[in-house]
Order: structure tokens, then C-alpha cells, then sequence
């Protein structure tokens, strides 16, 4: 079984016991972290695609090691300018290894607090609703101005060619 999940930006095929080096993600080395961004998951028969993300799927992973990776020499030159700067760069990395592909996300208390919260503040959408309505014949009128400002535009030019002419 295999997953493509996202993590820092960038995408990665993952199986169990794969190792990877990814951006920095919070934890210490031993500690267990979920990547929730899963956007495909399959295996030999069948594969489940995301729009975009697939809900309820979670791939657990394993912090091996927090550490910086290779140093890179960024080199910038102008030609017959006399210009040259060298700069380096070490990106922190995470060390990780995949142990489950799979299991429930635990996000569910998080929507019944919304819907709790929804059932006490109905008079808050009775009161947006009835605001949006105000607001609309608002609209209208701002609508209105700028068609009125065209004539004004318009009138000007005839004016203008009428003092050239005296002239």
C-alpha cells in the first residue's frame, strides 16, 4: 500500500517504512507525528484520489532526526562588471519514517464544538440575513453614480471642442 501526501510545500510517494527527508516539522527525534494532507491513497487493485485531500485518512510517521542538510553555494556574477557575491545556505530538515498508512483523523470534536456554538448564536444569522438585505439597494444606488458620472465625462469633450473652435 502506498500514499502521496503533502508536507512543506512538496509531495512525496510514501509506503510503509519508507525514509524521508522533509521539511522542518515541530517534534524531538523518537517522537510520532500524523500527516493529514493525504491526497491519494492505492495499492496494487485500487487507488482512492482526493478532491483535494482524502477526509478521515491519516499517514503516521516516526521523527528520526532533526538536523540540517547539505550546504548549498549560491554564486551570482555580472559579466565584465566586476561583480561576484558567494552566499551559503544549510536548510533544516526532518528525518522521518512511515509506519501506518491509514487510521481515522481525531478532528471530530473539533466540528461538534462548531455545531454547539452554531445552535447558540441563531439570532447572529437572523440578524446577518436582515443586514445583507440593507445592504443590497445600497448596491444599486453605487451602481447608479457612475453611470451618471459617464454623462459628465461626456460633456466635457464637447465643451472643449466648442472654446477650440472660437478660437
Amino acid at each position: 500500500m502506498y500514499a502521496v501526501v503533502e508536507t512543506g510545500g512538496k509531495q512525496y510517494k510514501v509506503a510503509v517504512n519508507d525514509v524521508l527527508k522533509v521539511e522542518k516539522l515541530e517534534g524531538q527525534a523518537g517522537d510520532s507525528i500524523k500527516l493529514d494532507k493525504v491526497l491519494m491513497v492505492g495499492d496494487d487493485k485500487s487507488q482512492k484520489i482526493g478532491t483535494p485531500l482524502i477526509s478521515g485518512t491519516v499517514v503516521t510517521a516516526e521523527i528520526l532526526e532533526q538536523k540540517r542538510d547539505k550546504k548549498i553555494i549560491v554564486f551570482k556574477k555580472k559579466r565584465r562588471q566586476g561583480y561576484r557575491r558567494t552566499q551559503g545556505h544549510r536548510q533544516s530538515i526532518t528525518v522521518i519514517r512511515i509506519t501506518d498508512i491509514g487510521g481515522a483523523k481525531k478532528a471530530a470534536p473539533k466540528k461538534e464544538a462548531a455545531k454547539a456554538v452554531e445552535k447558540k448564536a441563531p439570532a447572529k444569522k437572523a440578524a446577518a440575513k436582515t443586514t445583507a438585505k440593507k445592504a443590497a439597494p445600497k448596491k444599486a444606488a453605487a451602481k447608479a453614480k457612475p453611470a451618471a458620472t459617464k454623462k459628465k465625462a461626456v460633456a466635457k469633450p464637447a465643451a472643449a471642442k466648442a472654446k477650440k473652435e472660437t478660437k
